[in-house]
């Protein structure tokens, strides 16, 4: 019989480098959010990839950043918690990038005693020559990282990645049962659906101004109800989230609706309701009740 491999893999890099979608990519489900927008991920979101001898948790993590404000902090806390309990670190770039923007997060990479996969990302997007130049530059800045050009997008090299990985996993049994997919509760998804349609679909400040709160979910045999809040900073952003006669909040609404009920195999009815939560990105309180600070 084989041995059984278990292990921690945790994905870090810059903002959009397409660290969300490499995670579900091996996860084959649509557990981060993606947008082409900066920050979209925020908190640290566990994806289980289950086989008869492997089980690996992946771990997607908010792109690394210089913080502005407290919610920043906290989402670099969950990078600092990926270099603690990783087994192989996944450091993602893209074509074109020199560094990461934290010296200090480079060199915890640099400097790391696990193995570390650098992931060349988006070379569907670049000519032969540039992507040599490219590996030549990564391999001085990180000898010991093994690197691999991929293209998460389209799929490219991501199986042979994945490979690469069970054979760096030590032996051991399965941290989580077999048939789980994440850590995260189903409300958190209801919220993270949400906030991608906000990202998609308002400008400037409002997506970086919003939180989501289900209030209310509940699963009959047929439909699930759910009631979730949009917590904004300002009366201003109330305004423009909920727009004219509420045709901005009711296509968010539609969309987040379909989105769920493709994710949970079932009919969705959803209320949304948008409340002033003032200067919440800043409120240590406030930040905890939302999950993060923990």
């Amino acid at each position: 019989m084989k041995k059984h491999r278990s292990g921690f893999v945790n994905i870090i890099g810059n903002p959009n480098v397409g660290k969300s979608t490499l995670m579900n990519a091996f996860v084959g489900e649509k557990l981060s959010i993606i947008t082409s927008k900066a920050q979209t991920t925020r908190h640290r979101i566990l994806g289980i990839v289950n086989g008869d001898d492997f089980q690996v948790i992946l771990s997607d993590t908010p792109g690394i950043i210089k913080p502005a404000y407290e919610l920043q902090s906290s989402m670099m806390d969950f990078v600092k918690s990926a270099f603690e309990d990783a087994d192989v670190l996944l450091y993602m770039v893209e074509i074109g990038e020199k560094a990461l923007k934290d010296e200090v997060f480079f060199k915890k990479i640099q400097n790391s005693k696990i193995p570390v996969l650098l992931l060349l990302n988006k070379i569907d997007t670049s000519e032969q020559q540039v992507l040599e130049e490219q590996i030549q530059h990564w391999q001085e800045l990180l000898p010991k990282a093994e690197i691999h050009p991929i293209s998460a997008l389209e799929n490219f090299n991501v199986k042979e990645v994945f490979e690469r990985i069970l054979e760096l996993l030590p032996e051991a049994p399965p941290y989580y049962p077999k048939d789980q997919l994440t850590d995260k509760p189903e409300r958190f998804f209801v919220n993270e659906t949400i906030r991608e349609k906000i990202l998609m679909h308002y400008k400037k400040e409002i997506p970086y101004a919003v939180e989501i709160e289900t209030e209310e979910f509940f699963e009959d045999p047929d439909i699930i109800r759910i009631r979730s809040v949009i917590m904004v900073e300002r009366d201003t952003q109330k305004g423009i989230i909920i727009g004219h006669k509420g045709s901005a909040l009711k296509r968010v609404g539609i969309e987040a609706r379909k989105d769920l009920e493709k994710f949970f195999d079932k009919q969705v009815h959803i209320e949304l309701y948008v409340k002033v939560n003032k200067n919440w990105r800043s409120n240590s309180r406030q930040l905890k009740r939302f999950g993060y600070n923990n």
